[in-house]
């Protein structure tokens, strides 16, 4: 099946470069013919100025970089004849006005749009997938961009939300105290990144500073190590770059929301600038009692004493204090558990229909985080095709949350099938985590024969330490679970939050809550070779070699308990480019993660003797950049997920590793400019993610894996009606899925449409109207179990005033 799937997937993409009329080959060619010097006209929304350097006499070969072009000839190429592509360079074309950009200046040589091709909704290369800056034609695996201009033209509130508009990438509910995302079928709320760095601890992340977020999918720990292993998030933030820019923005719509923010990028010289990046925002949300206060701000300078180094500063301070929202339990359908069944699943309960209704504690429910990092990187060109990169990072991380929520009882706080009750669960955790990192990255560029080789190789080491505490909430009743009516949802009573271990056996708890402290160490080392045979086809592997020490002292019993795993990460890939726009891949990665887990702030007596869960990834994909700033592309993918522990029915708190799971898919995206006045961003996932063994009585061999829907479709579109006016149309579709792995809930399949108008009425004055969930549909948009489901945001407007000075 597999097989067949793959070689139909590879036919239909030959079928389509087939098909391409010589004719048309002919004239993109002759049209992307090199010159020694390419800028682009100077103007509002164009293309950032493109300068080719001329040969120096000591590269010899000419090579096509879309990104950055080095035309770096080879005395090897009068030897042989030069193919037609070898003709072709990056070019520079005219880009529409956007209003995402307000007041668009043209960009110096050395901005962050420039470096990456960047225009509106279109990127051109990123480096974060293969840590050196390449075009993402030519990067193996499925990898997309959203840019700040499409940030700024969503205005959405959160960075999972803005990945609605990304195939085959659904959100986790995450308790309703962080941001957690279901990539290609697998669950984490620690595949986020910043930078390049990991940001692992959970909480809401904003995106005031955010150049760019970028989505990797399939395994990707040859570039990040342990987990990632259906893909990640990345946030790539902005950095003093010499673009002179002033900007303020005010915000206001829906819930009282009011948010003010600033961008201000200041050279001092030529060789010295600095950036600062603040935002303020306080609102309510569309569920009774919530609320949320945020704030941050980012100082970044950029130093270059030479003209082959650049030195990158940046310190951040991030509050982020919410209601914590555990949403709705499901409907009942029998007085016994489980209430439902795969056969007969039950839905989402709202009483009376009303999704805004919430089922917490007003006074109690709580998430805050602090955040400080500091981020220092140094770059070095040493001349000769070597260039090398270090960066340091130490992020300290306050995290505390506050739960009263549906669960416990005989149905796990499901509303009985007569509708008059349901139970209440309650609990609190604190997480403090200090994480230091550095990285080393090598980038090395030249020959060996008739072969042109890019090397990179490097280190990662790294050292996170933290707490992890929990305790149980006991309610009035003195046990840990109450009953409510489900028609008068919010709990106002008190509730008494004790460590259960050893306190609260007398109080009928049979489980004790977390107290570790615990001590990560990390070393890496990985290589990564791309050999370009011909100028059309081109090999690349790679291997990172990650060694995972983990210890942990269990608080609760004094016990030190320690899991050290060494583990090597392959990644292989082939491209074939029978035009230089355009590439067809196979790509083969493993990824692995520890069985301590995405948070890996405990150990047991049973997860301490576990292997690390692996994932195997087989992928081919077609990519072709149809119009310069237009790049579609599709992916077929087979990803297997074994060794994932399965409890152990004979011996409790020890585990199998038996369990199993299987995501096959497609993807297909198209991004960038149809025209020079319409962008848009098409997207389409099929995704059968199946549990492949039995992991108890309920979560069988077959089941569809949590929140991962069939079918997902987006599509979002702005037009450039008139230099002053534009408008943007949205819509996002999910067929339905299931809240748990045990398909006993089922969330139905929703439509949803989000619209935007932006008027420029100067050159330093937008003001940009969005609405999101037009029709104010009433939607279930993700959960955390089948009694924790959140519905999705019920129609929401924003106004905002941008001015550039």
């Amino acid at each position: 099946m597999q097989a067949h799937l793959l070689a139909s997937f590879a036919l239909v993409c030959l079928g389509c470069i087939a098909s391409v009329p010589l004719s048309v080959r002919e004239v993109y060619a002759q049209e992307a013919r090199p010159s020694l010097q390419v800028v682009a006209q100077a103007g509002a929304g164009q293309l950032p100025a493109m300068v080719i350097d001329r040969p120096t006499p000591r590269v010899q070969r000419r090579r096509v970089e879309v990104q950055r072009q080095e035309v770096t000839p080879v005395k090897r190429v009068a030897q042989r004849p030069a193919p037609r592509r070898r003709q072709i360079a990056a070019r520079s074309v005219p880009a529409p006005a956007s209003v995402g950009q307000l007041g668009q200046q043209q960009p110096t040589a050395d901005t962050q749009e420039s470096r990456t091709g960047t225009v509106g909704v279109y990127s051109n290369s990123t480096s974060i997938a293969t840590k050196t800056n390449t075009p993402l034609v030519d990067i193996p695996q499925s990898v997309d961009v959203l840019t700040k201009s499409f940030i700024q033209d969503q205005a959405v509130q959160n960075l999972t939300e803005l990945t609605r508009y990304v195939p085959g990438v659904a959100i986790h509910q995450g308790e309703g105290n962080r941001d957690e995302l279901v990539i290609r079928g697998v669950d984490s709320s620690a595949n986020f990144f910043v930078n390049g760095f990991r940001d692992d601890v959970q909480y809401f992340r904003d995106l005031y500073n955010a150049q760019s977020v970028e989505i990797i999918k399939g395994p990707a720990a040859l570039t990040f190590g342990r987990g990632a292993g259906a893909g990640l998030v990345n946030r790539t933030l902005k950095e003093a770059d010499w673009s002179a820019l002033k900007e303020v923005m005010l915000q206001t719509g829906s819930y009282y929301d009011r948010r003010a923010s600033i961008d201000i990028d200041e050279p001092i010289n030529e060789n010295v600038a600095t950036r600062l990046n603040a935002f303020y925002e306080k609102s309510n949300t569309f569920r009774d009692f919530g609320h949320l206060e945020r704030y941050g701000v980012n100082p970044t300078i950029t130093w270059k004493p030479a003209a082959s180094t650049k030195i990158r500063l940046s310190y951040e301070h991030f509050h982020d204090e919410r209601t914590a929202d555990r949403g709705n339990p499901s409907q009942g359908l029998s007085f016994v558990s489980p209430s439902s069944t795969r056969f007969n699943p039950a839905a989402p309960f709202a009483p009376g229909g009303d999704v805004t209704r919430y089922f917490g504690s007003p006074d109690l429910n709580l998430a805050r985080a602090n955040v400080n990092t500091v981020m220092a990187f140094v770059e070095h060109d040493f001349g000769g095709g070597l260039t090398v990169k270090n960066g340091s990072y130490f992020a300290d991380y306050k995290k505390f949350y506050q739960n009263v929520y549906p669960g416990n009882g005989p149905l796990s706080g499901a509303v009985n099938p007569s509708d008059t009750a349901f139970n209440r669960a309650a609990y609190n955790n604190e997480t403090d985590r200090d994480n230091l990192f550095n990285q080393t990255d090598f980038l090395f560029k030249g020959f060996t024969g008739p072969f042109f080789h890019t090397i990179a190789f490097g280190t990662e080491f790294g050292r996170q330490t933290g707490l992890s505490l929990r305790n149980t909430g006991i309610f009035p009743n003195g046990t840990n679970t109450i009953v409510g009516n489900p028609w008068e949802p919010p709990y106002l009573g008190p509730v008494g939050f004790i460590h259960q271990f050893p306190e609260a056996f007398s109080k009928g708890v049979t489980t004790a809550d977390a107290n570790s402290k615990y001590r990560l160490n990390i070393g890496s080392v990985y290589a990564r070779d791309t050999v370009e045979i011909t100028p059309w086809f081109q090999l690349i592997g790679g291997a990172r070699v990650d060694s995972f020490d983990l210890a942990a002292l269990d608080q609760n019993t004094n016990t030190n308990r320690a899991r050290l795993d060494n583990v090597v990460s392959p990644q292989g890939a082939v491209i074939v480019k029978p035009l230089p726009t355009m590439s067809l891949y196979a790509m083969y990665a493993v990824s692995y993660l520890p069985a301590s887990g995405d948070q890996f702030s405990t150990l047991t007596s049973g997860t301490a003797i576990l292997a690390p869960q692996k994932f195997e990834n087989k992928e081919v994909g077609f990519k072709w950049n149809i119009f310069p700033r237009l790049l579609f592309s599709a992916a077929a993918y087979n990803l297997d997920r074994t060794n994932v522990p399965l409890p152990d029915p004979n011996n409790p708190g020890f585990f199998i590793l038996s369990g199993k799971n299987r995501i096959r898919g497609f993807e297909t995206e198209l991004k960038g400019y149809v025209t020079d006045e319409w962008q848009t961003s098409l997207g389409y996932a099929y995704t059968d993610a199946r549990v492949a063994s039995d992991t108890s009585t309920t979560i069988v061999k077959g089941n569809r894996i949590q929140l991962v829907p069939f079918s997902q479709f987006s599509w979002w579109n702005k037009y450039q009606f008139t230099p002053v006016w534009s408008a943007a149309l949205g819509a996002i579709y999910f067929s339905n899925s299931y809240a748990s792995s045990d398909d006993t809930v089922r969330l139905p399949g929703f439509v949803r449409f989000d619209g935007a108008i932006y008027a420029q009425i100067t050159p330093t004055w937008k003001v940009q109207l969005n609405v999101e969930n037009i029709l104010n549909k009433h939607y279930w948009a993700t959960a955390d179990g089948n009694n924790n489901i959140s519905p999705g945001q019920t129609r929401t407007v924003r106004l905002s005033t941008f001015v550039r000075f």
